[in-house]
């Protein structure tokens, strides 16, 4: 086992709470140690100089067993909740933060690739750091005695940038192919390199991703969102043949060449505007990452039917590509219409020759919302830089945004709750039955109001309608985009 005595992971004293923890169980004669990644971030942090400390979750490792963690800090009157006994993790709630603590434990046999068929708990902090993935997560620190504990190397990994098992990295995947992803995401969110056995052994253990449940890999395509350049682990990902596998939608686009406008493909189009947008804004990465995903079907499309290489329809397309995409990957309602009005809505090209009423149905497509707003002006510079060959002038963008506020400081309707007249006044004005009719007829009237606001009175709006009801318009033929889903 490899100590290294007085190496400090913290440039002031350690946190408070941090102390406390150790404290409390070291004097309660158990041993306890920092572990998991923020002793990796800390150390890499330490290590390449830098001044900045990520947000981070605490993690400890101890040989006292759950009930024995209970007591020790539930006689301290410290609330405790019974997280996951059965691996032996008890969270301690010190104020206000949730702080992990897990009995060292060695891990039984993996039969569904996914979770140990049993855990035993065990003595040896060794044993229980050889149970880990990766040596960078296979380190403890000691805070009390500023020692790190370093049985597999993962320091001297954190130098080289490298990421690597421990041990055999083909049984490290066969115990939990989730790590497959995993092994990707870390290598892109520390900015390191796979060593070569490991990256084999993802290669050939790829099609055990098929085993991990669709919340768990949304969970780390989540978490790939967070680093600053999410397409290095997309790379990965493609590369290993794991992209195919979870999102087989996206690398339809590789190798599918655009217009002059483009540098890249289709794929790296998409995968460069992820890494364009703000890393906070994890979900906006998803939709960037998702844009022109419709891109490839309309193209085939236009070129089956002799229109050429376009790409007409793609962010219908494309939208409801993600639909299907999100829900296969269990993300939430609220999530999946936000990502999917991104990507239908990506696509505007604005010039001065927009009539106000043009601009007021942009903002009715994201109901005059100035967050959702903002984030499709993310999106489109993203999808500008991303072309590779249009980084520059986005003047005309400012110009469209200054123009919007202008509008959106009148007192304009943008959507149907916005007129003068409700469904309940139009049923007792024309003495009809609810239906579709109404919902047909609000939205003729927003349409008329978007390009002429003082129509927005309740006798103009009764003269509009009248006039809808007595030549009502045809309907018109089924989208064609729904054959290419």
């Amino acid at each position: 086992m490899h100590d290294s005595n007085g190496f400090s992971l913290f440039s002031s004293p350690p946190p408070p709470d941090l102390k406390f923890i150790v404290e409390t169980l070291k004097y309660a004669g158990f041993e306890a140690y920092l572990v998991g990644g923020a002793v990796r971030d800390l150390i890499h942090r330490q290590v390449h100089h830098i001044e900045q400390i990520p947000e981070m979750d605490f993690d400890f490792a101890t040989n006292a067993d759950p009930q024995k963690i209970i007591s020790v800090f539930s006689g301290k009157r410290i609330f405790t909740i019974p997280t996951g006994l059965q691996h032996g993790t008890v969270t301690v709630v010190l104020n206000g933060k949730n702080y992990e603590i897990t009995t060292y434990r060695i891990d039984g046999s993996y039969a569904d690739g996914r979770h140990p068929d049993h855990v035993r708990f065990s003595s040896s902090l060794e044993e229980d750091l050889a149970r880990r993935d990766f040596t960078v997560n296979a380190i403890a620190y000691d805070i009390l005695e500023s020692r790190i504990i370093d049985p597999f190397g993962g320091t001297d990994d954190i130098r080289a940038k490298v990421i690597r098992t421990v041990g055999d990295p083909k049984a490290r995947f066969s115990e939990d192919a989730l790590r497959l992803m995993r092994a990707c995401r870390i290598a892109a969110y520390m900015g390191y390199t796979i060593e070569e056995r490991t990256l084999n052994a993802v290669r050939e253990s790829a099609p055990n991703i098929k085993k991990v449940s669709p919340e768990r890999i949304q969970e780390e395509l989540m978490k790939l969102m967070k680093a600053d350049i999410p397409s290095t682990g997309l790379e990965y990902l493609r590369d290993t043949g794991l992209l195919k596998l979870i999102l087989p939608e996206l690398t339809e686009g590789a190798d599918v060449d655009q217009n002059e406008y483009h540098l890249y493909d289709v794929y790296r189009h998409n995968i460069y505007a992820c890494d364009a947008v703000p890393k906070e804004k994890p979900l906006l990465r998803i939709a960037a990452l998702f844009h022109d995903i419709g891109k490839p079907r309309s193209k085939d499309y236009a070129l089956r039917i002799g229109n050429g290489n376009v790409f007409y329809n793609h962010e219908i397309i494309g939208a409801k590509m993600a639909h299907h995409v999100l829900k296969r990957l269990r993300f939430s309602n609220h999530a999946s219409a936000y990502i999917t009005d991104m990507v239908k809505n990506h696509m505007f090209y604005y010039t001065e020759e927009w009539t106000d009423g043009a601009v007021r149905r942009f903002l009715r497509k994201i109901n005059g919302d100035p967050e959702l707003l903002n984030d499709l002006f993310l999106l489109r510079k993203a999808d500008r830089t991303a072309s590779g060959v249009r980084k520059g002038d986005t003047s005309i963008l400012e110009r469209f945004r200054r123009r919007i506020e202008e509008i959106m400081q009148k007192d304009n309707a943008l959507k149907v709750t916005d007129l003068a007249l409700d469904g309940y006044a139009i049923m007792e004005s024309f003495k009809i039955k609810p239906g579709k009719i109404i919902g047909e007829l609000l939205n003729h009237l927003l349409e008329k109001v978007l390009d002429n606001p003082e129509l927005n009175t309740p006798e103009e709006l009764l003269k509009i309608g009248g006039e809808y009801l007595a030549h009502p318009p045809q309907a018109s033929p089924h989208d064609e985009v729904d054959i290419l889903i």
